[in-house]
């Protein structure tokens, strides 16, 4: 009995596929097959999507959210608190926050958090541009919304240490965000109640 050998194609889509976070082999499978099923026209727009993203997505020269533009929506929006800063690890907590519509200030993205175990030091992030944007002298507050991990909670004595000098107020998210949680994987109702009883953030006491 001859047996029927796997397409060439469709293992090397199943590879592209599971190399996605949190996407297996059975699951790419089933997704490369979805798109076998559809017609030739919105594979191709699905693909384009993909491409465009990937060529022209651009980071916001402020914050560092993504954008279409060179500054994004959130920073260009006057109706937003410039003088409230709310700092962040990625751009999925930025999504997060404001899923929320508790927060109306203005964000800055770290682009992660200081790990040493992995590699990750002060100068792999966005803290420059940050103190920076305090230097300027127009925001008040700086929130910080970082994981309650520890590398969350070094990143946020070193930012504190660095920010200090500028009298800026420093605030954190009240623990309604369990201690160990990742902000992203926050309710919105536990991560919106957190932002609004922000507590002050003194590392003297």
């Amino acid at each position: 009995m001859q047996v029927l050998q796997s397409s060439t194609l469709l293992d090397n889509a199943v590879l592209e596929f599971s190399k996605l976070p949190g996407i297996g082999k059975k699951t790419a499978l089933r997704l490369v097959l979805h798109l076998l099923r559809q017609t030739e026209e919105d594979v191709e727009s699905f693909a384009n999507s993909l491409l465009n993203l990937r060529q022209n997505i651009l980071y916001c020269k402020i914050c560092h959210n993504i954008s279409d533009t060179e500054i994004c929506g959130i920073c260009s929006d006057k109706s937003r608190d410039e003088t409230t800063v709310c700092v962040v690890e990625t751009i999925k907590d930025v999504m997060a926050i404001e899923n929320t519509q508790q927060y109306k200030g203005l964000y800055h993205v770290l682009g992660g958090i200081i790990s040493p175990m992995n590699g990750i030091g002060p100068s792999d992030l966005e803290i420059n541009s940050l103190i920076e944007r305090v230097e300027k002298g127009n925001i008040k507050e700086i929130i910080f919304a970082l994981s309650t991990t520890m590398e969350g909670d070094t990143t946020c004595f070193y930012l504190y240490r660095k920010l200090a000098p500028s009298n800026v107020k420093m605030t954190v998210l009240a623990r309604g965000v369990a201690v160990g949680d990742e902000l992203e994987y926050a309710d919105e109702v536990t991560l919106g109640r957190s932002i609004v009883n922000r507590m002050p953030l003194d590392y003297q006491k």
